[in-house]
């Protein structure tokens, strides 16, 4: 079992690095590690709970790449007690959207987010938590991009956070200035 804090995280890092192998973020072109490191440090702003940075580091893993859910317990089971391994498992799936168009092609983008906000009010505050830091990292990526898409994906959101009410309210406050930030910036560059 790893020792320190530390170690666990660094650990953690490398398991998500690896398993998102040579995967970049969309509008920025970096690895896309970069992005789950910043999660976990705004998480760690609010909360030094293990297991939850833990799954923070971890959120996309699931839903980004070829690791199971059981690959990822068994990683997990490496690093952490066992009771602490499957409680930052169980926020990873939380985080994991359901409402994907590979499982759901009959529902439009609009439709799959609606019932993905919906499922996300009923989420564990600290995958709220999460969450939230989730989205102050995507938005904040995101507006440095003048498209529609752009758009779209803030006011997704902000319908997000504003149904997610379970989670730190500080990191909730943040998150609703990063999307006000984000649309003035766009509004901001529309008008130059």
């Amino acid at each position: 079992m790893v020792q320190t804090a530390n170690d666990i995280l660094i650990a953690v890092k490398n398991f998500a690095d690896r398993a998102h192998g040579d995967q970049v973020r969309k509008f920025t072109g970096e690895r896309y590690i970069g992005h789950p490191v910043r999660v976990m440090e705004l998480v760690l702003e609010f909360n030094n709970d293990i297991a939850v940075l833990a799954a923070a580091l971890l959120h996309d893993v699931l839903e980004d790449t070829a690791v199971t859910p059981q690959e990822l317990l068994s990683f997990l089971s490496t690093v952490l007690p066992e009771q602490e391994a499957e409680r930052s498992l169980a926020i990873v799936k939380e985080l994991t959207d359901v409402y994907i168009k590979r499982d759901y092609p009959s529902l439009n983008r609009s439709a799959r987010k609606t019932r993905e906000t919906e499922r996300l009010v009923t989420v564990s505050a600290d995958a709220q938590t999460i969450k939230y830091a989730d989205i102050i990292d995507n938005v904040t990526d995101i507006a440095t991009q003048e498209t529609d898409f752009a758009h779209v994906y803030i006011q997704e959101a902000r319908a997000m956070v504003r149904g997610m009410d379970k989670g730190d309210v500080r990191m909730r406050e943040r998150a609703f200035h990063a999307i006000e930030q984000s649309l003035a910036r766009l509004r901001d560059h529309a008008r130059s």
